[in-house]
């Protein structure tokens, strides 16, 4: 070989050596925007966070996902960042379920009333059959789900009285996230539903715009709710807030087979750390540590006999048959007898 010949030859090495992180890096972006509703301590944006950190370390600087908390890129509209999804704005999210029901009716599954008693029903639907079809559902919207979350049950608090039968709801203006779902239950329950935003709640409950509102326990004490005179918390667990880790189908497609490994597997853990961080405290393993913490800070908590459950369950029955027929009735027929299957 001549000596021009090893030169040219010795040039193109370097080129051939790392292949894939040269055409990684010049086509991924500088930076990957991730919406997530809340903030940390949120189980959902705990997920997200989570989500970030392991894939910006595992893929050794190609990838930059960014956390922007609080709907920020939406301004603070949580039930816009699906929308903005599909328009290329933001890249991915970790859903809340109830905020994109809107845009897809089969995610207010997780809405009807009083379907899922515990978190092995919840356990049942989202590993099970109907998980696969509410995935499908939302892969139809140019979104890739890859893992299920949790920001947890739906407790009701409220500044004025304990609430322990359908009657205790009435006159009391409730805030509600979205989804006109929630609005016809605390309507049934004799309330005065209002619907507004997580970033406009804590000013709302301040002043007194709204004497209650309805979230998951671990947000009601990460928010210091207890402040904000919500001194009555009613555990009734009347719907669950389930969340699901996603991407951009067009930016998971760009993505390296190596880097789509990566994305989808640190979704996997990201989904798992906010189910732990919605579930701590609560009873599980005998850890009621959330639920002492309420105590401690003078709110009272109130737990539902079976039979005064199904006296709300009972109440909002209506509400369930008529959006049965909104979700499903095949897929809603599904998810009861899963959860049949383990209780």
């Amino acid at each position: 070989m001549s000596r021009r010949a090893l030169l040219s030859a010795g040039a193109a090495l370097p080129v051939l050596a790392m292949p894939a992180i040269g055409r990684a890096q010049g086509r991924y972006k500088p930076e990957y925007k991730i919406t997530v509703v809340g903030n940390r301590p949120i189980a959902l944006s705990e997920s997200a966070f989570v989500w970030a950190d392991l894939v910006n370390q595992r893929s050794e600087g190609r990838l930059n996902f960014k956390v922007y908390p609080g709907s920020s890129l939406v301004g603070g509209d949580q039930t816009r960042e699906l929308l903005a999804i599909r328009q290329g704005v933001i890249d991915g999210a970790v859903f809340s379920t109830i905020n994109i029901s809107p845009q897809v009716r089969e995610m207010n599954l997780f809405s009807l009333p009083f379907l899922m008693p515990n978190t092995a029903a919840f356990d049942a639907l989202v590993g099970g059959e109907v998980g696969q079809a509410l995935f499908r559902a939302l892969a139809q919207r140019d979104v890739e789900p890859l893992a299920w979350g949790e920001n947890g049950f739906r407790e009701i608090s409220n500044s004025k009285r304990p609430i322990r039968a359908p009657a205790d709801l009435r006159g009391l203006k409730i805030r509600f996230a979205a989804g006109a779902i929630f609005s016809e239950i605390y309507t049934a329950l004799g309330a005065n539903p209002v619907q507004m935003s997580f970033a406009d709640l804590q000013p709302a409950l301040s002043t007194g715009a709204v004497d209650g509102q309805e979230n998951p326990v671990n947000l009601f004490l990460g928010f210091r709710m207890d402040t904000l005179a919500q001194k009555h918390l009613t555990m009734w667990n009347y719907c669950a807030d389930a969340g699901i880790v996603s991407l951009s189908k067009p930016v998971l497609a760009s993505l390296e087979p190596r880097d789509r490994e990566i994305v989808v597997e640190a979704a996997r853990e990201a989904g798992q750390a906010g189910n732990n961080a919605a579930r701590k405290g609560l009873g599980a393993n005998g850890d009621r540590s959330s639920l002492d913490e309420c105590a401690r800070r003078g709110v009272e908590v109130i737990d539902l006999s079976p039979a005064e459950k199904r006296a709300f369950a009972q109440a909002t029955r209506p509400v369930f048959d008529k959006w049965a027929a909104t979700v499903g009735p095949d897929l809603v027929r599904k998810a009861e007898a899963a959860i049949a299957r383990v209780s």
